[in-house]
């Protein structure tokens, strides 16, 4: 058995316990050895991609419930992998090549192609090093990559099929169209933010009319108006009944157009008039589609506007808003301009602002996958955590529209559809045709657009065990058990994937949705790689450097101490309330010194047990002798049941700082402050026996623990159970059991039951109270005495069998009970459950100069008291501080008042 060092170097623990674990293959899996499976694949980061905080905290999750279930016995299987990330790799590649000289279109397709492989040779690899620096447990034999062959055989014959149930169509529909990538967005990928712009009122002349019977309109894109083809009222909107026989033209461009009624016009909007851009809006599209109004696209794939845009064409967008207003104003058309709030969609990948924008596209029928996948939810088959994303999920799928699934780009899944020059056939293939099917020409071409990324995410828990071949494999660990993510991803993969799996394998893909919460500064802002507004830092913490300045062990605990389901995880990344960032703070990485200390303590207190003598070989279940047996022996046996009950019904129902809070305060308070303090007079004392008894129990106890320790802190725990000298019938403690709470009759031998518990509870209590009784004067560091006046007689008897622990723990001189006991005058006293602690101070203070310190302290808090009660009584502070800031002011009362009501007993009492 190594003795353990009196440093902890977690490195060298955690870069020694991974390279075994791999080599070993501890984490493979095998559906051969049978018995219930368990299994979770992990969401794929981009291949592009690096840890971030939030992958910090999902993967730990996962790892936490798979470290979980393998000690349970299951067969558990966690299938890692990567994603192609279309947008974003071929984004970064065209970047390499801009530095180059180069453009995409100079290399041509094949030879982009080369060096997009060449980069996710090269970099491919980067995040999953980093997950296993991390500690993830995943079965790394089955990685896999959304572009491997295997999955994109799987791709192709999803595409098929639903092409051959004409559940895929290509249609020219308005889309969100991202002129920084160059390619559609599906909804799910524009996201709409609040953005202060400007509503312009404009006016349109009416053919052969006066300026006075002008039409105004108002819009927020005035560069669009270049293509309006007409003008819409409100049919019972009688204020432009007049307008049907007029003919609007078009300011700048002169172009006639035409008027038409329809019902999607709001008569209370702005001036109930609305122009018509079919080309470069979805509900004028529609309308234009309703009134067979003409599309005219102003717009080139770049943002820049096209020969349709006359006197603008080639200028950017947002140049050509800038001209176009003024060119209104100067020719008297130009009514006003408004502030506007509105909602803008940007792109998820780049953050350009989307173009609603009419194109030729490929698209998946949503609403007949829809309704299955609805049905599972309601009827309870998938369930989700927190149970409010239920309404969210179910919301959006009773509201679901087509998928876009063409993407204008190279790197990705082409479209397997082909086009034959010689007959015009259309059909889509599972391989790479030769031939046209119908004609038997080779004059054929395949389409040139590739699937949105998503289109293979969404077959993940599947292709990723060999779908569409079968195998047993499959058939073992299909469907999967838990999928924990983001809930921003909740539209864009987890609904897809349930549709996926009931489409294509007749069967849910997961029972259960864990969705985690966002990780976020200080300040509630969304921890980002990318730079603030306004500044050239941002606000994210790097998982790895914390890795390096604690460990891996301190990310993972104290990630999962904060995590309360659902709910957001705020951490200090240095930031104050004005926003600005303290950078030497920053690098303190403070919130992870909770992980840190508490691993630290562990390892001393296994060092402590390693100096008072060999582990005793019946650590797993000891035979023990209840005669010898103390009553904080007892009480840590029964507690040790406790809380591995807690730990398991926390992880069941996935609260999992719950579950990290319970471990630590069992092993920090109950076994480390409490225990193994009163454990030292047996290990100073004479008797042995009573010394081996303890030892006994301290290391069935603290096996324990490691145990249940081990899904959230796997080095550390995997390093003691080697040192302590438990890995003889399981060599891993990832391959022991999980602990199995003993019921009260397994406890009754040793005497551990409810009764002794509650007892040392109360003798705790009253341990507080006295060591509160010294510090209150000054005294914590002296040895002093106590009079304990029992409430009774069972109390007395069971405090006269612990005294020497009582003393112990007080630091006591000595300590008399005395049921009888009153003071000659007033000393210092408190009332616990088992009675009345006195502090006789006669010749160890001085009364007079101690009321003095008293009451220089008690007037200092009365004035903050004051103070604290003057803000609060102050209508126009209430009024405009925000709801923390006067929650923090009634809290900080609270304790004021506390404090003052005790330092006035306190010189009350040295007074008499």
């Amino acid at each position: 058995m190594p003795e353990l060092d009196k440093h902890f170097d977690p490195h060298a623990i955690e870069a020694k316990w991974y390279a075994k674990w791999e080599a070993d293959k501890v984490f493979s899996s095998d559906h051969t050895k049978g018995g219930e499976p368990y299994s979770i694949v992990i969401p794929p980061p981009n291949v592009t991609g690096v840890l971030h905080m939030g992958h910090a905290l999902n993967n730990t999750v996962q790892d936490v419930l798979i470290r979980w279930k393998r000690m349970q016995g299951y067969n558990t299987v966690w299938v890692p992998g990567t994603d192609h990330a279309g947008i974003a790799t071929q984004s970064v590649v065209e970047r390499d090549l801009r530095k180059e000289g180069l453009s995409r279109d100079d290399l041509g397709r094949e030879k982009f192609l080369e060096r997009v492989w060449e980069y996710k040779e090269k970099n491919g690899s980067t995040i999953t090093h980093q997950l296993r620096k991390l500690g993830c447990s995943c079965d790394w034999d089955r990685e896999a990559f959304t572009m491997s062959p295997g999955l994109s055989q799987a791709v192709r014959e999803v595409f098929c099929r639903l092409y051959e149930k004409d559940l895929i169509y290509r249609g020219n529909y308005i889309i969100n169209w991202c002129c920084g990538c160059h390619t559609a967005l599906s909804d799910e990928e524009s996201e709409h933010r609040a953005e202060q712009g400007k509503f312009y009122h404009i006016r349109y002349m009416v053919k052969d009319g006066t300026r006075e019977q002008a039409i105004i309109v108002a819009t927020t894109r005035p560069e669009t108006l270049l293509g309006d083809t007409g003008i819409a009222v409100n049919p019972r909107d009688e204020r432009y009944a007049h307008l049907k026989e007029k003919t609007p033209t078009l300011p700048i461009l002169g172009r006639e157009l035409i008027v038409i009624e329809d019902d999607y016009v709001d008569p209370e909007f702005g001036t109930g008039v609305v122009k018509v851009t079919p080309a470069h809006d979805p509900n004028d599209y529609l309308m234009g589609q309703r009134h067979n109004l003409p599309s005219i696209n102003v717009m080139n794939e770049d943002g820049t506007m096209n020969e349709n845009a006359g006197p603008y064409a080639g200028q950017d967008r947002f140049e050509c808003r800038k001209n176009i207003v003024a060119d209104l104003e100067a020719e008297g058309l130009l009514v006003k301009v408004e502030d506007h709030e509105h909602q803008v969609g940007h792109c998820y990948r780049c953050h350009t602002v989307v173009e609603p924008r009419l194109s030729p596209q490929w698209f998946v029928k949503m609403k007949p996958l829809a309704r299955p996948a609805i049905d599972v939810v309601n009827e309870g088959r998938i369930r989700f955590v927190p149970e409010r994303w239920n309404k969210t999920y179910l919301n959006w799928m009773d509201n679901i529209r087509d998928w876009c699934i063409s993407r204008q780009i190279w790197w990705g899944h082409r479209i397997p559809v082909f086009y034959c020059s010689a007959c015009d056939h259309e059909w889509a293939d599972r391989e790479d045709a030769q031939v046209c099917p119908k004609c038997s020409s080779g004059e054929i071409r395949q389409d040139d657009d590739v699937l949105d990324t998503w289109f293979s995410s969404w077959l993940w828990p599947f292709s990723t065990f060999g779908w569409p071949e079968e195998s047993d494999d499959m058939k073992f660990y299909y469907p999967t058990n838990t999928l924990s993510t983001a809930p921003e991803i909740i539209f864009f993969w987890v609904a897809r994937m349930i549709m996926a799996g009931l489409e294509f394998m007749g069967e849910i893909p997961f029972s259960e949705v864990y969705l985690h919460g966002t990780v976020r500064d200080e300040l509630g802002r969304k921890m980002s790689k990318s730079p603030l507004p306004g500044k050239s830092y941002n606000n994210s913490i790097d998982p790895l450097d914390v890795i390096e300045k604690y460990s891996a062990d301190s990310l993972r605990f104290t990630l999962i101490m904060l995590t309360a389901t659902g709910q957001d995880v705020q951490l200090t990344v240095g930031f104050d309330k004005d926003g600005n960032l303290n950078e030497k703070l920053r690098e303190e990485f403070k919130d992870f010194e909770i992980g840190r200390n508490f691993a630290t303590k562990i390892w001393n207190a296994a060092r402590f047990m390693q100096m008072q003598g060999a582990t005793p070989t019946d650590f797993a279940r000891p035979e023990l002798d209840t005669s010898i047996l103390s009553s904080d022996d007892k009480h840590i046996l029964f507690k040790l049941q406790n809380t591995i009950n807690a730990c398991g019904e926390n992880l069941e129902k996935f609260r999992f700082n719950d579950y990290a809070k319970e471990l630590y305060d069992f092993i920090w308070h109950n076994f480390c402050d409490w225990y193994v303090e009163s454990s030292k007079q047996a290990f100073f004392g004479d008797d042995s026996a009573r010394k081996d008894t303890v030892l006994k129990v301290m290391h069935h106890v603290f096996s324990q623990a490691i145990r249940l320790l081990h899904p959230v802190m796997p080095f550390v725990t995997e390093e003691l159970w080697h040192a302590m000298g438990y890995n003889g019938e399981h060599e891993s403690v990832q391959g022991a059991p999980w602990p199995t709470a003993l019921d009260v009759d397994e406890l009754k031998p040793w005497g551990a039951t409810q009764v002794v518990f509650a007892y040392v509870e109360d003798k705790r209590d009253l341990i507080r109270t006295g060591r509160l009784l010294k510090s209150d004067y000054n005294l914590a560091a002296k040895r002093v005495n106590f009079t304990i006046k029992p409430n009774s007689e069972k109390a007395c008897k069971r405090l006269e069998k612990d005294l020497a622990s009582v003393v112990a723990l007080l630091k006591a001189d000595l300590i008399t009970l005395d049921p009888d006991y009153e003071p000659d005058s007033a000393v210092p006293s408190a009332l616990t459950k088992l009675g009345s602690i006195c502090m006789p101070v006669e010749g160890l203070i001085d009364r007079d100069a101690e009321v003095e310190r008293l009451m220089k302290e008690l007037n200092k808090v009365q004035g903050n008291l004051d103070k604290t009660t003057k803000k609060l009584d102050n209508e126009k502070f209430v009024a405009h501080a925000p709801e923390d800031v006067i929650d923090r002011q009634r809290e900080l009362k609270k304790d004021l008042l506390e404090r003052v009501e005790k330092l006035n007993k306190l010189v009350s009492t040295l007074s008499e």
